[in-house]
């Protein structure tokens, strides 16, 4: 592609974004980056992961004997562990911007700096305790450790270390290769970089299909900054029937996304219900916006990436104490509420320590920002849809 497409089809594309430099300067979107509904659904997403493990663990683990617990709790594990997939969207919606706005170095920087840290702690705590107690022994040799702190591991066939872990090698790779493939395409134009990045694009998409989702978020990303929206009038209403069919279809299986899994229609429709829920969600009027909009809900959004790997180590030790102490028994509902009672506000305290330390002060100290700079206010939220308001730009993904 001639470098004259090359930038009109970036003009086109990104809600007249100017072009990335290599001193990373910022491309100003046609709105702020920040988006109430995007944020608050990160949080809703590390709840439902969360509490799905809470149901999934005790089926396992505690209530095992007994196959009608099971049963009882399936629908609802199955729907908590979509929230791994709702992330996948949420991150391609996010980050666009970013990959656009800065060079490939700087985009790498940033992204290391957000989510290593935090990972790498998590992953030396698992590392010390299964050397301690052996509990996981297929875990503890070389290439198994090489491959997870690399994120390589999808490649190798080997595991992710701490719990939660193996999405972020996906995510990872899909950074990577939406980094190459804008760098080739709008930062600078090789038709020659376009195929091979592209070609790999495809053959990452083909082996793993659970990419859908990113992409998907991404396209979302694309009609949202053109401000092609449906008409308002059915808008709330296609959103709410959306979200019914994805919270339906979701709560339906479990699935890990490989090609044979697309084979079933429930998965399709997970991935259909989830993107079109999600491009309606992030209107600026939308019903999500609206019920997402308090401090309660954000704070919960900005610690999401703390609690999704923060709450199998507060999960596991609510769950020996309460083993120990007696405390799950035959009255499976009363249980149940009590660990849930007492298990949310333990790891939610947890997540606050870990956000405000581990994860937040690398990047500060880095970049010498906070993860994300702030909402738009109520008024900024309500002009969103002037297309030709130019707001500033806000928080990194």
């Amino acid at each position: 592609m001639a470098e004259g497409n090359a930038a009109a089809w970036a003009s086109e594309n990104t809600g007249d974004l100017t072009r990335a430099t290599g001193n990373a300067s910022r491309a100003k979107a046609g709105r702020s980056d920040f988006n109430i509904a995007a944020h608050g659904l990160r949080g809703i997403a590390a709840l439902m992961v969360f509490w799905g493990h809470l149901l999934g663990g005790t089926a396992r683990h505690i209530y095992d004997s007994d196959p009608s617990y099971a049963r009882t709790v399936e629908a609802m594990w199955h729907l908590g562990t979509a929230g791994v997939v709702l992330f996948f969207v949420i991150s391609g919606f996010v980050i666009w911007p970013s990959v656009v706005r800065y060079s490939p170095g700087q985009f790498a920087l940033r992204r290391f700096m957000r989510l290593y840290p935090l990972f790498l702690a998590l992953t030396l705590l698992f590392m010390g305790l299964n050397l301690a107690t052996n509990a996981y022994p297929h875990l503890n040799d070389a290439k198994t450790i090489a491959a997870a702190l690399s994120f390589t591991n999808i490649f190798v066939g080997t595991e992710q270390l701490t719990p939660n872990a193996w999405s972020l090698s996906f995510e990872v790779m899909f950074y990577a290769l939406t980094c190459a493939t804008v760098f080739f395409t709008l930062h600078r134009p090789s038709r020659a970089g376009m195929i091979v990045s592209g070609a790999i694009c495809l053959c990452f998409l083909l082996v793993f299909p659970i990419a859908c989702f990113f992409l998907g978020g991404i396209a979302v990303r694309l009609l949202h900054d053109r401000g092609i929206t449906p008409p308002a009038g059915m808008a709330p209403f296609l959103e709410v029937i959306a979200l019914i069919c994805f919270a339906l279809y979701a709560s339906m299986s479990w699935f890990a996304y490989v090609p044979a899994d697309f084979a079933n229609p429930i998965a399709l429709m997970i991935l259909s219900s989830s993107l079109i829920y999600f491009y309606l969600a992030v209107l600026p009027t939308s019903l999500t916006t609206l019920c997402l909009r308090s401090s309660q809900t954000l704070y919960i959004g900005t610690v999401s990436y703390s609690l999704y790997l923060v709450h199998p180590y507060t999960y596991y030790l609510c769950r020996m104490a309460f083993d120990r102490l007696g405390l799950f028994t035959e009255h499976q509902l009363a249980s149940m509420t009590l660990f849930f009672a007492v298990t949310t506000p333990v790891t939610l305290i947890a997540t606050h320590f870990v956000h405000k330390t581990v994860e937040m002060m690398p990047y500060r100290w880095a970049f010498g920002q906070k993860i994300y700079r702030g909402r738009a206010s109520d008024t900024q939220v309500a002009r969103e849809a002037d297309t030709d308001r130019r707001a500033p730009s806000a928080a990194e993904g």
